[in-house]
């Protein structure tokens, strides 16, 4: 099992959240320290991407996270933490997610376990479908198909 090691958060700071993990998970998340950022997730814990399957286990996630967040910037702006039961904790957090042709709100659903780790982490894009369309890379063809 890999166990994240990091000093202080630094730059991130979320109206509401002081968890170390959750700053951290941005922090290394922007600076492109993918392998860091998987390393806070327990060792069998789960990623929801936006529109993908859920992604299993550290190796995984770091892997994912190298191919598919590059290019993207996440900037948290405040967030809620709620205990649930067997000593779990719930974080919610708002703010944007950016690329280098468009941006669009964003929640991130985290629970960490009694040991601080990520369990699962869910991002949700909050978006109108013609907003999703802009976070297509202008080199790809995609449909979205509307109601």
């Amino acid at each position: 099992m890999t166990v994240a090691k990091f000093s202080p958060p630094g730059e991130i700071e979320i109206s509401g959240v002081t968890e170390t993990t959750i700053l951290n998970y941005f922090t290394t998340l922007n600076a492109g320290e993918f392998t860091q950022t998987a390393a806070l997730f327990a060792e069998d814990g789960l990623i929801y991407p936006p529109f993908e399957s859920a992604i299993i286990g550290q190796d995984a996630i770091a892997t994912y996270l190298d191919k598919e967040a590059q290019d993207i910037k996440a900037y948290p702006q405040q967030g809620i933490s709620e205990n649930l039961p067997d000593d779990h904790t719930q974080i919610q957090v708002t703010g944007k997610a950016e690329t280098s042709w468009c941006g669009v709100n964003v929640l991130w659903l985290f629970i960490l376990n009694q040991n601080k780790q990520i369990i699962e982490a869910k991002i949700k894009l909050l978006a109108s479908p013609q907003d999703l369309l802009c976070l297509r890379p202008p080199d790809k063809e995609y449909t979205i198909d509307l109601p």
